[in-house]
């Protein structure tokens, strides 16, 4: 059963924000304090970006522990075999972000296909010169392919259609009520599409789908776009295939480790690279910690959580 007043520790210290905001109804720290990892032993809920990799031994001191309570949409990190198996609630902040990842996803087509960021460069530099002139890729009729199909991956293709896109899409599992076609298959996908959006929920099973044979399927004029997850994408084959030119582009957000080393893509061509701020909006941040509130205030009262994974 709950405390009336819990204690919450944070685990991440870019969640510090967190702190005077829940500090105003509950007993919370930070795990990157010495003081918060004495207090272990008797937190009930712990509140960690969903993307990072829960420490086992940490979880293991963590005796009275009830609720993972991630402030992300993604909840990957977290391992839901194990806290089924302790009969630990896992809450997230469900389609909080997907709006805003999916205009970013469409910015980065924009970016890519138009040479926005090339092009003021190219102006900075110097190198507009009188009578030269850039031609670059319309948006309008590109066969778009959508790996991963849930609200994210849906509010891409609405904006698809707007810009006069075509769109398929694959997944694991079919759904027969959407309204774009999927493909048989993740390569038949790639070798349908002039760009390619990476938009699926990581897990274990999916880690570098996005291999060297589905690179070269989307081939030397295909984009590949990632707003998903950095592990689903096999970076050494990606920068291989852009060196060699096997792929025609790719417009990232994510990466396999995050930061990333700038130095992996110094000399890495025909790429735009952002630092994970796809679903990084003040509209959808807002929104996350209101739903991560719900979620605690929910747990404490023992009430269902409005944002439940398991």
């Amino acid at each position: 059963m709950a405390h009336l007043r819990p204690v919450i520790l944070i685990a991440q210290p870019h969640l510090a924000p967190l702190l005077p905001i829940l500090a105003m109804q509950y007993d919370v720290m930070g795990l990157w304090e010495e003081a918060g990892r004495a207090r272990l032993p008797e937190a009930e809920i712990l509140v960690t970006a969903g993307e990072f990799r829960l420490d086992p031994a940490m979880l293991a001191a963590m005796g009275r522990l009830r609720l993972i309570a991630c402030f992300t949409v993604g909840y990957d990190g977290v391992d839901l075999d194990w806290a089924r198996a302790n009969d630990i609630a896992v809450s997230h902040a469900g389609d909080a972000n997907a709006e805003d990842v999916a205009d970013h996803a469409i910015g980065l087509i924009l970016a890519h296909r138009r040479q926005i960021v090339s092009g003021d460069r190219a102006l900075r530099a110097g190198e507009w010169l009188p009578g030269g002139k850039t031609i670059t890729r319309s948006i309008a009729g590109a066969r778009l392919g959508i790996v991963g199909m849930g609200s994210i991956g849906i509010a891409i293709a609405a904006r698809a259609d707007a810009m006069r896109m075509t769109t398929r899409w694959w997944g694991p599992r079919d759904k027969p009520s959407l309204a774009w076609p999927r493909s048989e298959s993740l390569e038949a996908l790639a070798a349908e599409s002039d760009i390619l959006v990476v938009a699926a929920r990581a897990t274990d099973d999916n880690r570098g789908m996005m291999s060297a044979a589905i690179l070269d399927a989307l081939g030397p004029d295909g984009l590949l776009v990632n707003v998903a997850r950095g592990q689903l994408v096999d970076e050494y084959a990606l920068i291989d295939a852009l060196r060699a030119g096997r792929l025609g582009g790719a417009a990232l957000d994510v990466y396999a480790q995050e930061p990333t080393d700038p130095a992996r893509w110094a000399d890495v061509p025909n790429c735009i690279l952002t630092p994970h701020t796809g679903g990084a909006t003040d509209a959808a941040v807002a929104q996350m910690a209101q739903m991560l509130l719900a979620n605690i205030r929910a747990f404490v009262a023992e009430e269902p959580l409005p944002n439940r994974v398991l």
